[in-house]
């Protein structure tokens, strides 16, 4: 398998997580975005949206990172990070959904700001992180997992942007809940750390 990937973007990440989370063989191949290497012919035929990641196995392509997740779980048969059962399955989804919509407007939004400088309102988009964050806060009342009793894709696919959210000046102390959630996805073997950055690094300094 090879994952085309961007070492600070936390869909990427979370693709590469649980590649090693399931300890599969990959070759991972930095794209320089930068430079516009996502938006050459090559790179399109893989994915014509032009973004990371893209999974490459055995002639077959599977772009956004939450698809990613949805393939190697089913690829690798195992079920116990995506259920077979349709309620199990459901709430894995209703999850995904959740990393692909209010995490991605809210905490990596935020992010986005203070890594890529892009042009977001933050007041707005620190808001909408904080509004998603107290809503996980408070499902994980008596829970050690977003989903059933153990990890799931659903927790994988919430991890990057979360634990990178203080890059955006979103503080996350005040979410018990959600930090010892973090904690545990970082106990599991095979963990691989999401990059700090310059920015980040002050912005929690």
């Amino acid at each position: 398998m090879k994952l085309y990937h961007f070492p600070l973007s936390g869909h990427a990440h979370r693709a590469r997580l649980f590649l090693s989370l399931l300890d599969l063989p990959h070759e991972v191949i930095d794209v320089d975005l930068k430079s516009g290497e996502n938006k050459t012919p090559e790179f399109l035929a893989m994915n014509p949206f032009g973004q990371v990641p893209v999974l490459e196995d055995d002639g077959v392509f599977i772009a956004d990172s939450n698809a990613i997740l949805v393939y190697l779980a089913k690829k690798s048969g195992r079920s116990e990070w995506l259920p077979e059962d349709a309620v199990g399955a459901a709430a894995v989804q209703r999850w995904l959904t959740v990393a692909a919509g209010d995490i991605a407007f809210g905490p990596a939004a935020a992010r986005l700001i203070t890594v890529f400088g892009r042009p977001f309102n933050p007041e707005e988009v620190i808001a909408r992180a904080h509004l998603v964050l107290s809503r996980i806060e408070k499902h994980l009342e008596g829970r050690e997992w977003l989903v059933g009793d153990g990890p799931t894709i659903a927790d994988v696919a919430q991890y990057s942007y979360i634990v990178g959210a203080p890059e955006g000046n979103v503080d996350l102390s005040g979410y018990p809940a959600v930090n010892a959630l973090l904690r545990r996805i970082e106990a599991l073997p095979g963990f691989v750390p999401f990059p700090q950055t310059a920015a980040g690094l002050r912005s929690i300094a």
